[in-house]
């Protein structure tokens, strides 16, 4: 829990100072800081890939992204059916690269490196897409600082963060084989006590040996008792 919490004020005081450096670094953070930063977070805390493939994914996405806008202000039209075949580029390239990868640059990773740059861009893009060069670079730079800030905060975590996963499966597969293991010594229990305890109304017969009574010999029901 203590690394949780210093994880969280590290990426609390980076995506702050971003706000408040946005000037004088020349940085436009003050509206994407937040954005970058929990984007960062949550691609730093997924156990899934190593860090170094997760943040390749990230930027194989963003970059993607990035031409997804190129294409809208060279070729495509600035209408409904432009930005319908951007997005489907877009999404079609992660889709081809994490397969082409075989999930090593996860495809989550590269959905999500997408969608900073167009949580980040597309109302600076909407504002004045004849500016594409030098207001997407300037917007690219912003959102990879404070995604950056926050997938350093939160990267060392991810190990913690599988071996808390899997030690909470294995207790939950211990909860759902444990009754099971419980069960069996009761149903043999209950079994050797029916065995002991007869029924009520059923008479309990001892060996011959023991109803015999000492000196009278054995006899049928039906035979005369001998005469003494």
């Amino acid at each position: 829990m203590r690394r949780y919490i210093l994880a969280g004020l590290v990426l609390a005081v980076l995506t702050t100072l971003l706000v408040v450096l946005s000037d004088a670094l020349g940085l436009d953070t003050e509206g994407i800081a937040l954005l970058g930063g929990a984007l960062g977070g949550a691609l730093g805390l997924v156990p899934d890939r190593s860090p170094a493939q997760r943040a390749g994914a990230f930027i194989v996405g963003f970059v993607a992204a990035w031409v997804g806008y190129g294409l809208r202000a060279a070729v495509l039209p600035d209408a409904t059916a432009g930005r319908a075949i951007a997005v489907l580029v877009v999404l079609l390239v992660c889709l081809a690269v994490g397969a082409a990868t075989r999930g090593r640059l996860p495809l989550w990773a590269t959905l999500l490196g997408a969608a900073a740059m167009a949580g980040a861009y597309e109302t600076t893009y909407a504002a004045d897409p004849t500016a594409f060069i030098s207001s997407s670079a300037a917007t690219a730079t912003s959102i990879l600082v404070a995604a950056g800030a926050g997938f350093v905060a939160t990267s060392l975590l991810g190990p913690q963060v599988e071996r808390e996963r899997e030690n909470e499966r294995s207790a939950a597969r211990h909860a759902e084989t444990a009754p099971a293991t419980e069960v069996a010594p009761e149903l043999e229990n209950a079994h050797a006590m029916a065995v002991e305890t007869p029924a009520n109304g059923t008479p309990q017969v001892g060996s011959t040996a023991e109803n015999r009574r000492p000196g009278i010999a054995p006899y049928l029901p039906l035979q005369p008792r001998p005469e003494a």
